[in-house]
């Protein structure tokens, strides 16, 4: 059965909430109580712009979500469910905008009476915008793009008619902090790195490219700030990408770790990168420089494995919340059969006996079967791409294995 996602929309949602302590404000113009300018007024609500206001609504809204038997997800607090029978209704709060879908219209019809009756809403309907994610929902699955948000970062930096390039980054190019070109001003860098960041929550293609030309934003250059446009070039090449889930029946977490070594050229600390796929297409992933620097290549792998497994057990909590408890291990694969070893086996004492304690928390993993680690070759690496740069050839299969492409209707949109 297909699930529609729908959206509220919640009216002055801080007004809603019920203050715990004492809250004094002075009595603003226009309702200054004549003979009493010296007193102040009790708030008995929350107002916009007092710090308690945010939390007073999500304590009022969790009470109201709580007494009509919905349970909230203790691994994230602003999930919520609710079972009935072989039924549930899955809902998601943001500040004052609310997502909810569910296997019952039933459940639906009941959620959304209880919920107008206590607050003054906007029914939405389907949901198609969300944080700036546009959301398209059709009979053979849902296409999440940031299409709209990509074209105005465009026009913000004058290159919505700049000519498409193929790749995010030049794979033979490297960038070090002083590469001897003039200074660029920061803020026009900052700002063009903090746009591409937002546009990775759909687009893990470009999440490695970002995450590099972060590393620069205190003293950038020219040629990083090329480096940066670049990266807006192949958006403006892709700008209608973004990734498609089509309906499956495995709902198998599966993850990719991996990690270059030494790849830095001001510090040689390396890179790690993972990304999770579960059903049809890729749902976390991360490219993170490491904190220390590793001594080989195994080790960088190692630390980068337990990265990914940290996001696993994360991730299965998450699923067991939504009733999709994973059966079996999660499998994790790494194309470094020393690393796969290492989290396996503690006899290798001499090669391992100076890594950070914290990163052998994947052995507790291992051992106790929430994951298990795989191996895989280079060509079959889906986290290939969150730590180098990649050719145009890779990066069509990168990107076929993330499930990002463009859309395509195969379907009306649901009603």
């Amino acid at each position: 059965m297909k699930w529609l996602v729908y959206q509220f929309d919640v009216k002055s949602a801080f007004l809603n909430g019920n203050l715990d302590e004492d809250v004094y404000v002075e009595q603003p113009q226009g309702f200054v109580v004549k003979g009493k300018e010296e007193k102040v007024y009790k708030l008995r609500k929350a107002l916009y712009g007092l710090k308690q206001a945010p939390r007073a609504w999500y304590s009022r809204l969790d009470i109201h979500l709580r007494q009509h038997d919905f349970h909230r997800s203790e691994n994230e607090p602003t999930l919520y469910m609710k079972v009935k029978g072989k039924e549930i209704i899955i809902i998601c709060v943001y500040v004052d905008d609310i997502i909810y879908t569910g296997s019952s219209d039933l459940l639906i019809c009941d959620f959304k009476n209880i919920m107008m009756h206590e607050f003054d809403m906007s029914d939405l309907g389907l949901l198609h915008y969300f944080l700036g994610l546009q959301v398209m929902q059709t009979d053979n699955g849902i296409f999440l793009t940031q299409e709209k948000y990509a074209v105005d970062l465009l026009k913000k930096f004058k290159l919505q008619n700049c000519k498409g390039c193929a790749t995010p980054m030049n794979p033979n190019e490297k960038l070090t902090k002083d590469d001897g070109t003039e200074k660029v001003d920061a803020l026009i860098f900052r700002s063009i790195v903090g746009g591409l960041m937002y546009l990775t929550h759909s687009r893990p293609d470009i999440m490695f490219s970002v995450s590099l030309i972060s590393r620069f934003m205190h003293d950038p250059t020219k040629h990083h700030l090329g480096a940066a446009k670049r990266i807006l070039r192949y958006i403006r090449d892709t700008i209608n990408f973004g990734i498609w889930y089509h309906p499956v029946t495995n709902f198998k977490l599966v993850g990719f770790s991996d990690s270059d070594w030494a790849g830095s050229q001001d510090d040689r600390k390396s890179t790690s990168g993972w990304i999770f796929n579960f059903g049809s297409g890729a749902v976390t992933w991360a490219s993170k420089k490491q904190a220390t620097t590793a001594l080989s290549s195994s080790e960088a792998e190692y630390i980068a494995a337990t990265s990914a497994a940290c996001q696993a057990v994360w991730m299965r909590r998450i699923l067991e919340d939504l009733y999709q408890a994973q059966e079996y291990p999660t499998e994790i694969y790494c194309d470094n059969r020393s690393t796969i070893a290492m989290t396996k086996n503690p006899v290798f004492h001499g090669r391992t006996k100076h890594i950070e304690v914290r990163h052998h928390f994947i052995r507790d993993l291992v051992n106790n079967r929430q994951i298990d680690m795989k191996n895989c070759s280079t060509n079959e690496q889906v986290a290939d791409g969150l730590t180098k740069a990649l050719s145009h050839e890779k990066i069509l299969k990168f990107r076929r294995a993330l499930g990002v492409t463009e859309f395509a209707s195969r379907g009306s949109v649901g009603k």
